[in-house]
């Protein structure tokens, strides 16, 4: 095949992928959610999935693919046909935080997909019980450093966002707190809740009434900007600890492979989903704030939070399954 051959069918392949793109979507896409049903991930998975659904006039199915934090539905993604019609609502659990804690991950998250949007995020709230005598950051961190380790924090359970955060906060803040594991935000609430635990990193909605009623102090969040949620809370960032930050987040993806016309119209339909008041207050009840952006946003996003983690995971020596 010669030079003009070689042209001549590149050109023809550009032509039918744009020709593609300006059908898409033609039928269903599917949507893998790795995560069960209810959720804070299927819940904001399911608001984009059916704003794209309204947007496009076609049916985007969420599937639900559970286990192994994440990787099952992840491997499902990854192994797809890259023609737009199966699509991965990814988290920070599969892409930036598991693929540190798994000796055997099945995809390699910077690899694997095409980033299309990051979709929302909910960081966790730096929440303390009321008889510890600190009002802010700063003075927990000078607790925490004349008393070390006499502290406390609930977590998750280990490899968790909420046990990472603690090992950040730790790591940044030059102190050391002990860390207790738990199944699941409850068993940490009730036990910070009874004086037992000092102090835990949670999503706000998890501490929100008992936050309200005096029973639990917080102090911060932990995202980069104020939490719509809880505006009178300041970050961690500009409380004490610059450049300090840990979110969940949520994104779109596509395999690798998927044409990048496809990627655009994606994009384009979600960022004006994500900027419908009804959607942003659905995610506001669950401690989430809308995303947005460009693919490459999300990428830079993506490879940011993939190498934080890693340095967290190293530092605390947290050894892979």
């Amino acid at each position: 095949m010669n030079a003009k051959t070689l042209s001549s069918a590149a050109f023809a392949a550009l032509i039918a992928s744009t020709a593609g793109a300006q059908n898409y979507p033609a039928k269903p896409v599917r949507v893998i959610i790795p995560f069960p049903p209810a959720g804070a991930a299927d819940i904001v998975g399911r608001h984009a999935a059916n704003g794209l659904s309204e947007a496009f006039g076609v049916q985007f199915v969420v599937d639900n693919k559970a286990g192994a934090g994440g990787a099952i539905g992840g491997e499902l993604a990854a192994r797809a046909a890259p023609d737009g019609y199966t699509l991965l609502m990814a988290s920070s659990s599969t892409m930036s935080i598991n693929p540190h804690l798994s000796a055997r991950q099945p995809y390699d998250p910077l690899t694997s997909f095409v980033p299309i949007i990051l979709v929302g995020y909910a960081p966790n709230v730096v929440a303390v019980h009321p008889s510890v005598p600190v009002h802010s950051i700063k003075e927990l961190i000078a607790l925490a450093k004349a008393k070390p380790e006499a502290l406390s924090f609930g977590s998750n359970g280990t490899g968790t966002l909420s046990h990472l955060t603690g090992e950040l906060f730790m790591q940044r803040a030059g102190v050391r707190i002990l860390h207790v594991p738990y199944k699941g935000a409850s068993g940490a609430v009730i036990d910070v809740l009874a004086g037992q635990v000092t102090m835990l990193f949670a999503a706000y909605p998890s501490i929100a009434v008992q936050e309200r009623a005096g029973k639990l102090r917080a102090l911060a969040v932990t995202s980069a900007k104020r939490m719509q949620l809880a505006p009178q809370l300041p970050t961690v960032a500009e409380a004490a600890l610059p450049g300090f930050e840990s979110n969940q987040w949520w994104g779109f993806y596509g395999p690798a492979g998927m044409p990048a016309a496809m990627v655009t119209r994606l994009n384009t339909e979600l960022n004006k989903v994500l900027r419908s008041d009804e959607l942003r207050k659905r995610y506001a009840a669950e401690g989430a704030e809308a995303g947005g952006g460009t693919p490459a946003e999300l990428a830079i996003y993506l490879k940011n939070d993939y190498e934080r983690w890693g340095r967290v995971v190293k530092a605390a020596g947290i050894k892979p399954e």
